[in-house]
């Protein structure tokens, strides 16, 4: 058995994968359907928005996640933050989005990063539960590395040498903002194999 089904307030396929992987117990499947708009100002507010459309579209009967999470550059004053993923644009590509913080950041000086995530569950019962996680480090000149996906080919945490990207993905899982987030979650889930989601939290 794969474990307790919860349902992703995301299409993303990399990020359900990632995250089942540091959520054990639990079956992550990513939404079918569409997401409101992220019209939060906080990584937070984003992650609960998501959440709490995809429990209402699902009638309240499953478990579902949301994540919400993004870069800050210091010498940017915290930008993308929330807007990481459409930083270059509506619909920009990974490479788009991290091309432009490259060049934003570039002659600055200062190439302090800070990765965070923001996880909300949200339980059959309408329940919400949260974990935050953050993971500092200094952009790259250029991007290194084919693993990962959104910044982590420039990403280099505190520590480190190598990029996000260039780590082999127990690597990242041990060290991430989302692989944290998801540590403060899990304590909170119910820990039973149950496809269904119909135990309450232990």
């Amino acid at each position: 058995m794969s474990g307790r089904r919860i349902v992703l307030a995301s299409g993303n396929a990399h990020k359900a994968l990632e995250l089942a992987r540091v959520l054990p117990g639990w079956d992550v499947q990513p939404f079918g359907g569409g997401l409101p708009e992220e019209t939060g100002e906080t990584f937070r507010e984003n992650a609960l928005l998501k959440a709490r459309h995809v429990h209402a579209a699902v009638g309240g009967g499953e478990w579902v996640l949301a994540d919400d999470s993004g870069i800050e550059a210091a010498a940017l004053g915290g930008v993308p933050g929330v807007r990481s993923a459409r930083y270059a644009g509506e619909g920009a590509t990974d490479e788009e989005n991290l091309a432009k913080l490259l060049a934003a950041v570039e002659g600055r000086g200062d190439r302090r990063v800070r990765y965070v995530a923001e996880l909300v569950a949200i339980a059959p019962d309408g329940a919400e539960l949260h974990g935050r996680g953050e993971l500092t480090g200094t952009l790259a000149a250029a991007p290194r590395g084919s693993g990962g996906f959104g910044y982590d080919p420039a990403f280099v945490p505190d520590g480190e040498t190598r990029t996000v990207a260039e780590m082999a993905p127990e690597e990242k899982d041990a060290m991430s903002h989302r692989a944290r987030a998801a540590a403060a979650l899990l304590p909170q889930l119910p820990r039973g194999q149950s496809p269904h989601g119909d135990c309450p939290p232990e």
